[in-house]
């Protein structure tokens, strides 16, 4: 059984958008990725607001590895579902 989806995070907008790039283009995506703004709870302050790079993956084509290590240069994380 494969994931259907991987959300990887990233601490701002300029990172989530260099992720989503960068796995269209690695990837071939066929879909774009989503970018959700993710506030972090009790914060008011748009600064403190992370940001999810959804992967749709039903197929569990992705490398979870390569995913983990595209996040963590732009000091995000993959969250494991």
């Amino acid at each position: 059984m494969s994931d259907a989806r991987h959300v990887l995070v990233l601490p701002d907008r300029d990172a989530a958008e260099e992720v989503a790039e960068t796995l269209t283009e690695r990837f071939g995506l066929a879909e774009e990725p989503q970018l959700v703004r993710d506030a972090l709870a009790g914060e008011d302050d748009a600064e403190d607001a992370q940001w999810l790079v959804v992967v749709e993956d039903p197929d569990g084509a992705y490398d979870a590895h390569q995913l983990d290590s595209l996040a963590a240069e732009h000091e995000g994380w993959r969250e494991a579902e």
